[in-house]
């Protein structure tokens, strides 16, 4: 599990010191700090094939970015986010049920980032992997960790989760000249990250909105 993480971060790295080495003139590239606020869910079915009805949860997400040229306006935008997520979950016979899982993230975008006035607008898609790192859940006021694992264990007050996660992001925003942005983000979680052996299928879904900072 460790040597994941470390791969994940490592990756990133790599990325990051490429795009900061080579020779960028297109004042649309360079690394940049983001952060924003998540609203998240977990969707998907119960062991009895009923759907999930689950409510949004806030979080919050911070990391880099980087812009790497890839040819006239197009950028492929690679970052290292932490990201919070987690729902409000639906269940009758608990009460204030909360659950919160924390992720380090690495999206891998195509961003189309067109002059537009006197900045850019911001199109984007692509995938994303993340990894588990911990978490909390709160029953009737009763707190529980969160432990992801590729199967559940039989710790006790413990929650567990599969630790890998990955699926489809989609941003829209736009950069002012002083190389300020905003934009709105969505996420389609595509991987099952139930670790109990019974039929249930958990996604994270969810959309966000951010503020950034290019560093030239």
């Amino acid at each position: 599990m460790i040597m994941k993480k470390y791969g994940i971060l490592m990756a990133a790295v790599m990325i990051f010191t490429i795009s900061s080495q080579a020779q960028v003139v297109n004042t649309g590239a360079g690394i940049g700090i983001r952060a924003g606020v998540n609203f998240q869910n977990l969707n998907g079915e119960d062991a009895s094939g009923d759907k999930l009805d689950n409510k949004l949860k806030t979080g919050f997400h911070a990391g880099l970015i980087a812009d790497i040229p890839v040819a006239p306006d197009f950028y492929f935008q690679p970052g290292l986010l932490y990201s919070a997520k987690g729902a409000e979950l639906d269940n009758s016979t608990v009460n204030s049920t909360d659950l919160r899982l924390n992720y380090i993230e690495m999206p891998l975008n195509l961003v189309y980032k067109p002059m537009l006035g006197t900045g850019r607008l911001l199109l984007g898609f692509g995938p994303y992997v993340g990894y588990g790192l911990g978490g909390k859940a709160e029953f009737s006021g009763m707190e529980s960790d969160v432990k992801f694992e590729k199967e559940a264990g039989n710790a006790a007050n413990t929650v567990y989760f599969k630790p890998f996660d990955a699926g489809a992001n989609l941003l829209f925003g736009y950069e002012f000249s002083n190389k300020l942005s905003a934009q709105l983000n969505a996420q389609l979680g595509l991987i099952n990250i139930n670790a109990y052996d019974n039929d249930a299928k958990i996604k994270n879904t969810g959309f966000g909105v951010s503020l950034g900072y290019r560093i030239k």
